[in-house]
């Protein structure tokens, strides 16, 4: 995947700026030149893997070609399956960008050899260090919560404040969840390891399986 396509445009927009800052002795070229260099955005394309279904989403591709005049392509699929798109494409692959949720989905692209680093001193300005690979490789938008359920009826929303309030004794038989294998809960459990240690996540988790209401399943 070429990514120089997608950063190498946005760097052409800063030195434009500044070559028509140099150039104010003569409107007319300036206006020419603009034009010239919008009408060339026109024609270039950047094609976007994502396995995101958000509006916020459309509405950074629909902002950045309407500031670089640079069309947006989104191939959308299932996380899974763009990876193995990717893997079967290979270096022929359209793909400038891969966009899907998740860190655990980030890693399994990674481990898939199909991204590569990116070096960019916005990124690094702008996005957190813990937030981004180590080997540069791929690098956090946004973050998502996992949110607990239940019924404002029977719940007071001090009794579940928290991921620990989940293993007292007093939701013994009450707790639903997806099974171990979704890589959310997986992500959700290394987040725990990362901030509690591993003994600790350890506890909780088997005091978390003890108050499940049935075997875990669902998607």
């Amino acid at each position: 995947m070429d990514l120089s396509k997608f950063y190498a445009p946005l760097l052409t927009v800063v030195l434009t700026a500044g070559l028509l800052a140099g150039c104010g002795t003569d409107q007319t070229k300036k206006e020419t030149f603009t034009s010239d260099v919008k009408n060339e955005r026109s024609k270039q394309v950047v094609s976007v893997y994502s396995a995101r279904s958000y509006d916020v989403d459309k509405e950074l591709y629909e902002k950045f070609t309407e500031e670089t005049g640079i069309k947006v392509n989104v191939v959308d699929g299932k996380a899974e399956e763009l990876i193995e798109r990717l893997k079967r494409e290979g270096e022929s692959t359209q793909a400038d960008l891969f966009i899907t949720v998740d860190g655990g989905v980030l890693n399994k692209a990674k481990q898939a050899g199909i991204l590569q680093p990116v070096s960019s001193s916005i990124i690094e300005q702008n996005v957190p260090k813990e937030l981004r690979d180590s080997d540069s490789q791929w690098i956090g938008l946004s973050s998502r919560a996992r949110v607990i359920v239940y019924s404002k009826d029977r719940v007071k929303p001090e009794q579940l404040s928290t991921y620990e309030d989940l293993t007292s004794p007093a939701w013994k038989g009450k707790v639903l969840v997806r099974p171990s294998s979704n890589l959310y809960n997986q992500s959700l459990l290394a987040s725990f390891i990362e901030i509690k240690g591993e003994q600790e996540a350890e506890k909780w988790s088997k005091e978390f399986v003890n108050n499940l209401a049935r075997t875990p399943e669902g998607n």
